[in-house]
């Protein structure tokens, strides 16, 4: 009789090793900077065409940083156009550690750590990503931008019990047709954000669905 498959003879098994990973910027950063951006892509971006939508602003005043989720994969049947992904429901507390190791290695390359022109900006899986990471290291910024993404379950008001309201700005915002942006789903997430936050949020809203507006950006700064 032929053996079947018996799960208990596997064994998952972890090691670690060193990796390298880009990251891009735009613009320089100088004298006249005022703002210092770390932008968070969503799911299906590399972070150098997502760094697109912000070339309207300011150059001289506004230096972007833009790191690069790790899980990269072909989009469509295609295989011609590259797309990557931050998380998935797989190993995600494993990988979150990976995933702030990283961008604390940003940080360090750019020698930003605790500048007070510090705007962070996370676009929806991007959201989980800047949220996971500013509560993890309890970073203090100018302002935290949350854009049609969900906060993660895990976190609550204790995880922000650190944060500076006076110097730090939060601003959620998202699209009146977001087709990821059930009535249910709405609710719930005005509920975490109050619970976290309490009143001290902007809440911006537009016409759209999905995406990023560069009308939208112009108002944040």
């Amino acid at each position: 009789m032929k053996k079947g498959y018996n799960s208990k003879r596997m064994e998952e098994k972890y090691c670690s090793y060193q990796t390298t990973n880009s990251y891009v910027t735009l613009n320089s950063l100088g004298s006249k900077t005022k703002n210092i951006w770390l932008l968070f892509h969503g799911m299906g971006y590399l972070s150098r065409y997502f760094l697109r939508a912000f070339t309207i602003l300011n150059p001289e005043e506004n230096y972007f940083i833009a790191p690069q989720a790790p899980s990269k994969y072909y989009l469509n049947d295609e295989f011609k156009y590259v797309g990557a992904s931050w998380l998935t429901k797989e190993n995600t507390r494993l990988e979150t550690q990976n995933v702030i190791r990283y961008i604390d290695s940003v940080i360090s390359e750019e020698e930003i750590f605790g500048n007070e022109k510090l705007i962070l900006f996370g676009f929806s899986q991007g959201v989980s990503i800047v949220i996971r990471w500013m509560a993890a290291k309890q970073i203090q910024c100018k302002k935290l931008i949350l854009y049609a993404g969900g906060i993660p379950e895990e976190l609550d008001k204790d995880d922000f019990a650190y944060l500076n309201f006076n110097t730090t700005e939060v601003c959620i915002i998202y699209g009146e047709t977001d087709e990821y942006l059930t009535p249910e789903r709405l609710k719930t997430e005005k509920e975490k954000i109050e619970k976290i936050f309490g009143n001290r949020v902007q809440i911006i809203h537009f016409k759209g669905g999905h995406e990023i507006k560069q009308e939208i950006l112009q108002q944040l700064i």
